[in-house]
């Protein structure tokens, strides 16, 4: 059995459930809460300039990347604000790079001007990128060597949890992203034996959160920090 460790909540596109997602307002509240960490989003406008957005459009059609930012919403942060506005935790910078999407990025740019402004913020420890596109974290551990990659996915096959870890492992990134219904213990088992932690996503139910805990996951993203805080306090103190 997985030894229980004591988990991280991350705060999902900062308190969601509470405020408007990937905004200043809902990342401060996250801290507020108490959360130990905040997962957001980045993206890229048309001259480059990094915001904190989830989805590729904004609400009336219009695509980010083809937009300047007198162009957004006042609401939309830049990610150099956003990472002002999380001061007092650690932050998974989740790089949007999917290939269906209009600012599908194949060269890794926007990796390039993450790495670039935090190297500037420093602080390496800090900050932890994520992203569902193998090849960009890859990237990124040239580029950012001492700050620490996860790969986000959603399902894994069982027969393959061993031979990905290592794989992880290998290429020197720190964890596995997975989506929370698809945890077990065996992967838990696999990955710290490899010596990477497991941050599952978005695990928003409070019996899901104690089984998680119990089976020893390392971090748990959801949109109601509180909640989790709270089972975790429960079953561990503070």
């Amino acid at each position: 059995m997985t030894a229980v460790r004591y988990p991280q909540v991350i705060a999902h596109r900062g308190a969601s459930r509470r405020e408007p997602e990937n905004t200043l307002v809902a990342f401060r509240t996250a801290g507020d809460i108490g959360s130990d960490a905040v997962e957001l989003d980045v993206r890229r406008l048309a001259d480059g300039e990094l915001v904190v957005m989830h989805d590729a459009h904004l609400a009336d059609g219009r695509s980010l990347v083809t937009l300047t930012h007198d162009d957004i919403p006042e609401s939309v942060p830049t990610l150099s604000h956003a990472l002002d506005a999380c001061e007092g935790m650690w932050v998974n910078i989740e790089i949007k790079n999917d290939p269906s999407e209009p600012d599908y990025d194949p060269h890794d740019v926007v990796a390039e001007r993450v790495a670039k402004l935090l190297h500037d913020c420093g602080e390496p420890e800090r900050w932890l990128i994520s992203s569902f596109r193998r090849e960009t974290i890859v990237a990124m551990r040239d580029l950012a060597p001492k700050v620490r990659t996860a790969w986000l996915m959603t399902h894994c096959d069982a027969r393959g949890v061993k031979a990905l870890a290592q794989a992880l492992a290998s290429e020197g990134h720190s964890a596995l992203h997975p989506w929370h219904k698809s945890v077990t213990e065996e992967m838990l088992h696999e990955f710290h034996q490899q010596g990477l932690s497991v941050n599952c996503w978005t695990c928003d139910d409070e019996d899901d959160m104690k089984r998680l805990i119990q089976w020893g996951i390392d971090g748990i993203c959801t949109n109601v920090p509180d909640a989790a805080l709270n089972v975790r306090r429960s079953l561990l103190g503070e």
